[in-house]
């Protein structure tokens, strides 16, 4: 696997090189990745409600992604494959990490659960191949080209599908929270695993997705109380937000 740099690629080498030294500790929820073990049921269940609504299924049956294609980029350690594909979804995760992809393959295979896991860079994917969802789960802020990567993502959706994001906001507050906060003071990521310029605001997202023709259906902020030391929905999007894109028939 080779990290494409060149100006068709949206991938940032040392964003890369920077999660391959965190593969190994992935799966472990009271290690480095423990932040993202505690956010990853709330996303998870609004993958799942949004999709049920979308494609009109039941969420509480054990199956209710039954029958869907689902894109996960910049799929880490599995994370999420792994319980939407225990939802019955078929799931493909890509990431330009081959460390990372490692992992994955493994954790899956302990589980005894069929994923599709690639790894590549979206601009390297197969143009002709079609999703029902495509998830860029807290990986706009990473890319080296928002516009570029968007433009990619929109255009391996289905003609009826959605695209659900999860990004930070660039505001003060968002500096302070998810940088001051949680790289220097509470140390729940290495510092430098975010840069506060590479951020992108709603409006910034939105801007990006409905030039692709896809329209908002669906936003959301995501706060942490640290008293139950739990995250949640909420209205306020000025650090972390989700958003649902759905694609016009």
């Amino acid at each position: 696997m080779t990290t494409n740099s060149s100006s068709a690629s949206t991938v940032d080498p040392g964003e890369v090189a920077r999660f391959s030294q965190l593969s190994e500790q992935w799966w472990d929820p009271k290690g480095k990745m423990a932040p993202l073990h505690k956010i990853n049921p709330l996303r998870l269940a609004y993958i799942r409600d949004t999709a049920c609504r979308k494609f009109d299924r039941n969420p509480k049956s054990l199956n209710c992604l039954s029958g869907l294609r689902i894109l996960d980029i910049g799929c880490g350690a599995g994370l999420l494959c792994e319980p939407l594909t225990r939802l019955g979804a078929q799931v493909i995760g890509v990431d330009p990490s081959a460390t990372n992809i490692a992992v994955a393959k493994l954790h899956a295979e302990r589980g005894h659960l069929s994923i599709d896991y690639r790894c590549t860079t979206i601009e390297e994917m197969d143009p002709r191949e079609r999703f029902d969802i495509v998830l860029a789960m807290e990986v706009v802020e990473h890319v080296a080209n928002v516009g570029m990567f968007l433009d990619r993502c929109a255009a391996l959706l289905k003609p009826t599908s959605m695209m659900v994001a999860s990004t930070i906001n660039r505001t003060w507050k968002s500096f302070a929270l998810a940088i001051v906060g949680a790289e220097y003071v509470l140390r729940w990521l290495p510092r430098g695993t975010h840069q506060w310029d590479k951020f992108v605001t709603p409006a910034e997202l939105t801007h990006h997705l409905e030039r692709n023709k896809l329209a908002i259906s669906d936003q959301a902020g995501v706060v942490y109380n640290p008293l139950a030391d739990r995250w949640s929905l909420s209205s306020d999007m000025d650090v972390n937000y989700m958003l649902v894109a759905e694609a016009a028939i």
